[in-house]
């Protein structure tokens, strides 16, 4: 196929209190009495949005600790613990930032593919539909609410199940749910948005339909880490919007160097997504010199502190897992780099680059 026929969301409901309209949403997708289930972030544990879920007949909150990036073996414990318990469910729900949504996409293809999700980790392997699924986050920035792929952690390497069966089924996009981020991570996840921003519009594979998502996530992301002075319910719902479209804006094109190398340090030292790509972003001026630039900006601007030296005392032998994982991600560093990256990002040079974090 000549032109990428590209799967997004099927259903989006945007709005402050929109989180409320959820019971409506869920109950024509009920089969029966099989549950819904709903993965819900362990931050919400004994919180009012936990008392706000919408539970009837044998419906199920799971609280799902992510402290950690979801890994192949949580996602297939999980999908093995709702078939013993109830055969069929109507739906998997995911409640959280992009680890819990991710975990949410992954358990539902788990549900009706055979195997392990391992065996997915890589590009349109998934051969059947999952079950009914919704994204609902409480953080933005991630895009993991519109991306066609679920980031996990798996025996071999860190790889996402990327397949026009993974989007969801339905999003919430609702800015009240992202009111009590801690600052760190709301920040980190935040420039999550802007580096994939970044990363596509300076890419070999950007088109309009990339740009025109791109730049708007851009304009909103300088609005909120640099214009504005302060925290307030208009960063919040701007930073909602600007990561739909920071996410749309990579679905069509690609990320780049500061992704590739993150995702080593994801797989061999368990460093988070956001916080992995600030890392690495900090050391990026020979490939992104203004967005790096701006990006110092906004970390001084919002008092964050980017931790240095976490690959001190690394051995040999974990510098080349983490540059294998890195190398890996060949769609990555073709759309930074070009066809020939290979020549360009050889092993010594990422060897170089990983010593500097």
């Amino acid at each position: 196929m000549q032109f990428r026929n590209f799967k997004m969301v099927s259903y989006v409901v945007y709005g402050r209190g929109s989180f409320n309209q959820l019971d409506e949403i869920l109950t024509p997708h009920r089969k029966a009495q099989a549950p819904i289930v709903f993965l819900v972030d362990h931050f919400f544990e004994g919180r009012p949005l936990a008392d706000r879920i919408p539970l009837r007949g044998k419906d199920r909150v799971i609280f799902v600790d992510v402290s950690h990036e979801p890994k192949t073996k949580q996602v297939d414990a999980l999908a093995q613990q709702l078939k013993d318990e109830f055969g069929n469910v109507s739906g998997v729900i995911g409640i959280g930032g992009g680890s819990t949504m991710d975990l949410a996409k992954a358990v539902s293809l788990m549900m009706n593919n055979p195997g392990s999700s391992a065996d997915y980790q890589g590009w349109d392997l998934v051969k059947f539909p999952g079950v009914y699924k919704a994204g609902i986050p409480t953080l933005s920035g991630t895009g993991a609410e519109v991306s066609r792929t679920t980031v996990l952690t798996g025996p071999t390497r860190k790889l996402g199940m990327n397949s026009d069966f993974t989007p969801f089924d339905q999003i919430v996009l609702d800015p009240e749910l992202t009111k009590d981020a801690p600052v760190n991570q709301r920040f980190y996840t935040g420039m999550d948005c802007y580096i994939h921003c970044i990363e596509s519009l300076q890419g070999t594979f950007l088109n309009e339909f990339s740009k025109s998502y791109g730049e708007k996530a851009l304009q909103m992301c300088r609005e909120i880490f640099l214009e504005k002075d302060g925290w307030n319910e208009d960063s919040d719902n701007k930073l909602m919007m600007a990561s739909y479209a920071g996410g749309m804006s990579i679905a069509y094109s690609q990320v780049g160097v500061a992704h590739a190398v993150s995702y080593g340090l994801g797989y061999l030292l368990g460093t988070r997504h956001g916080i992995g790509n600030c890392i690495v972003m900090d050391h990026l001026e020979e490939y992104y010199p203004q967005g790096v630039a701006e990006f110092k900006q906004m970390v001084k601007k919002n008092g964050i502190d980017i931790p240095r030296g976490i690959c001190k005392g690394l051995t040999e032998a974990q510098f080349d897992t983490m540059i294998d994982v890195s190398l890996g991600m060949k769609p990555l560093w073709e759309n930074a780099l070009g066809k020939d990256w290979e020549k360009v990002m050889t092993r010594r040079k990422l060897r170089e680059l990983y010593g500097k974090l």
